[in-house]
């Protein structure tokens, strides 16, 4: 086992906001997923530094969901490869789910309308203590256990904008009674109680209004601030973020299909370095 055999991901530059989060970098080439009807999408590249606002754009059915979930580790790609803060996909995946989370994810992250807010910040914390916290955070006192979830949860909240005392019925205000940004706003706040390094956001803008959707990327873009990567799905790129597109691209990619074709040999190399430098898949 070579030295860089046990390598965890990059420990990209970037700021370290509040909640002390290393946005990841991403370096996305020739990307494409294919499914039993075709290309979800293909030919996708793109590179953000971390910390970056990134949106993927695209006509409705172009793929721009199957993206971000193959960005975050949870779906395999065709073709291509994808760095994310240094690890590899598709041979990464799962290292690359631990340090990501998704929000707003439709048929993922459903939030249930019958649930207040509270029951959900609630459930998230004890599925992260559970599931995402270390051994030696599980052996904690339970009453220190309990305040690090209570930190977590605050934490998230603030980062997330959303102020449970505003809502109609304060944290006990269900789902349903929700204003469409203040569901936004739960989703993220969910996703960031295990303080994931790379966020994805699906549907961003959907069905809102010019200053809801203002505000919403205002939302995204403080965390970006803070140093968390986000990927976010949208109808229309918003002004400095970096565009994945997933329009079809297979007229491109068969013009380039050539010029791939000659320089295959230094991209094997390349991704043969890159792979000794993220370790163990």
């Amino acid at each position: 086992m070579g030295a860089h055999d046990s390598a965890g991901p990059e420990r990209d530059g970037g700021g370290a906001g509040a909640a002390g989060t290393a946005g990841l970098s991403l370096d996305v080439r020739g990307l494409g997923l294919r499914g039993p009807r075709g290309w979800a999408y293909r030919g996708v590249r793109v590179t953000a530094g971390p910390g970056a606002l990134v949106a993927v754009v695209g006509p409705s059915g172009s793929g721009r969901t199957s993206l971000l979930l193959t960005l975050t580790g949870r779906m395999r790609p065709t073709e291509g490869t994808a760095l994310v803060g240094g690890l590899v996909l598709p041979r990464r995946m799962a290292a690359v789910r631990r340090v990501s989370a998704l929000a707003h994810v439709p048929g993922v992250t459903d939030l249930d309308p019958a649930l207040t807010v509270a029951e959900h910040l609630r459930e998230r914390a004890l599925l992260q203590r559970r599931f995402g916290d270390s051994v030696r955070g599980l052996l904690r006192p339970r009453r220190e256990r309990a305040r690090a979830a209570r930190q977590a949860i605050d934490r998230a909240l603030d980062a997330a904008g959303l102020d449970p005392q505003s809502l109609p019925k304060g944290a006990r205000t269900a789902v349903r009674d929700l204003e469409r940004v203040e569901r936004l706003r739960l989703s993220v706040a969910l996703a960031l109680i295990g303080r994931p390094r790379l966020l994805g956001v699906d549907d961003v803008d959907l069905k809102l209004s010019p200053d809801e959707r203002a505000e919403a990327w205002e939302l995204l873009r403080s965390l970006t601030e803070d140093g968390t990567t986000v990927v976010a799905v949208c109808a229309e790129a918003p002004e400095g973020a970096v565009v994945a597109s997933t329009r079809d691209q297979d007229d491109e990619h068969d013009e380039d299909h050539e010029d791939h074709d000659s320089d295959e040999d230094d991209e094997d190399e390349e991704d043969g370095d890159a792979l000794v430098e993220t370790g163990r898949s």
